[in-house]
């Protein structure tokens, strides 16, 4: 009998089973591709290896985006059983699923404690992003009920937290202190022991605070367009690679693997049949951990984010694009230049923009802030010519240590 500790027998399954499986369902993915006649891809035969991966073009956000454009909404990729459409910025288009824990985020809340007689407060956004209903798919699929709270109205989301009897909470890291920090404020004793974070860097002081709470809090990555990539168990030694996804470390901008443990981008091919994404490029920056994790889940265990291959930078949970500050540039004739600042306010993620600008108005730019980047942020006029030429756009000036 399957220990209740684990999701299911995938989890601890040995590396050779793993790899094998795997490989059939690569092939599976590649053998729809070529079989279908609008599919940006070429056919790359069968792969007896899956080392060979590194032989096939990586995908870029870039590319994907563009073939989204010829061929909205999906670039002709060979997508199947579509229940929602999601938009996330750039815009690019995400196909979602109802069938059973369709982003596979289910493994990642069973890790974290979460099944049946929790109640989930679900703090991740419903419109447009596919976030809230990631999470809520994965709740599903341990048998938790789902308080689908989405983001705002504080003090609403406290009172609703008490009167459902919230135990478990969903969301990006910095929210949870916020909520937590107006129950404190209105008088009202919360009963979340537990959290399941992603969407932004869990620092560990605000960890602490959390455990200080009472509330067990793990972290998960995951993306839109293919939903669980790693995650935390209570072991806490770095992020185990989900079952459904093959992971690469490479060189950033090309796809040729670094040395173990070595840092480099996050390569991803999704073994979800419905959306075959192949090399599919993350942006994102690890490292492959050396070992199995203390837990005695036995797949591949990455270090976490370690910061993004370019300069795009997520910020309170939302990703900050360079082609969004250039487009900020665009639309003031006197601003000459740009620079996004992110840092930390207490326990708070929090941005700055600095405009190099021939006026001295700081209210004429707020609303081109929120519309183009879609966050608001403290805005500096600076002097023209006095930002630095040294190539970046958007600046992460926040400690991960």
């Amino acid at each position: 009998m399957l220990d209740k500790v684990f999701y299911d027998n995938l989890e601890t399954r040995s590396d050779d089973a793993r790899h094998a499986a795997q490989l059939d369902m690569v092939n599976a993915q590649l053998a729809r591709l070529a079989a279908e006649q609008d599919s940006c891809l070429p056919d790359v035969g069968t792969l007896k290896d899956l080392s060979e991966l590194t032989n096939l073009p990586v995908l870029r956000k870039s590319e994907l985006s563009k073939w989204q454009a010829d061929k909205p909404p999906f670039g002709g990729m060979p997508v199947s059983n579509v229940a929602h459409v999601f938009q996330s910025p750039g815009p690019i288009y995400e196909p979602g699923g109802i069938s059973h824990d369709w982003w596979r985020m289910g493994r990642f809340l069973h890790a974290a404690g979460f099944g049946l007689g929790d109640v989930v407060q679900n703090c991740f956004g419903y419109h447009l992003t596919p976030a809230g209903m990631i999470f809520e798919s994965g709740a599903r699929a341990v048998g938790a009920t789902v308080l689908p709270a989405g983001t705002g109205q504080t003090e609403l989301q406290v009172t609703a937290a008490r009167d459902v009897g919230s135990t478990a909470y969903a969301g990006t890291p910095d929210y949870l202190k916020v909520i937590l920090d107006k129950a404190d404020e209105m008088g009202v004793t919360l009963g979340i022991t537990k959290a399941a974070v992603g969407g932004g860097a869990l620092f560990p002081s605000l960890r602490q605070e959390y455990a200080d709470r009472g509330i067990a809090c793990l972290q998960c990555y995951a993306t839109a367009d293919l939903g669980n990539i790693a995650y935390e168990s209570p072991a806490m030694e770095g992020l185990i690679v989900d079952e459904g996804v093959v992971v690469e470390i490479v060189t950033p901008g090309t796809g040729d693997p670094v040395a173990p443990g070595e840092v480099g981008e996050v390569i991803v091919t999704s073994l979800n049949p419905d959306y075959p994404l192949i090399r599919f490029a993350t942006g994102d920056m690890s490292a492959v951990m050396a070992g199995q994790s203390p837990c005695g889940r036995t797949n591949m265990r990455i270090k976490g984010w370690m910061g993004r291959a370019d300069q795009t930078t997520k910020i309170k949970g939302m990703f900050v694009r360079p082609e969004q500050v250039a487009a900020l540039v665009a639309r003031h004739p006197e601003v000459s230049r740009a620079r996004v600042i992110a840092t930390r306010d207490g326990q708070q993620d929090a941005m700055t923009v600095q405009l190099e600008s021939t006026t001295s108005e700081v209210e004429a730019y707020g609303a081109s802030v929120a519309d183009t980047l879609k966050l608001k942020g403290k805005i500096e006029v600076v002097s023209p010519g006095s930002l630095p030429r040294d190539g970046l756009v958007i600046e992460d000036q926040r400690s991960y240590d």
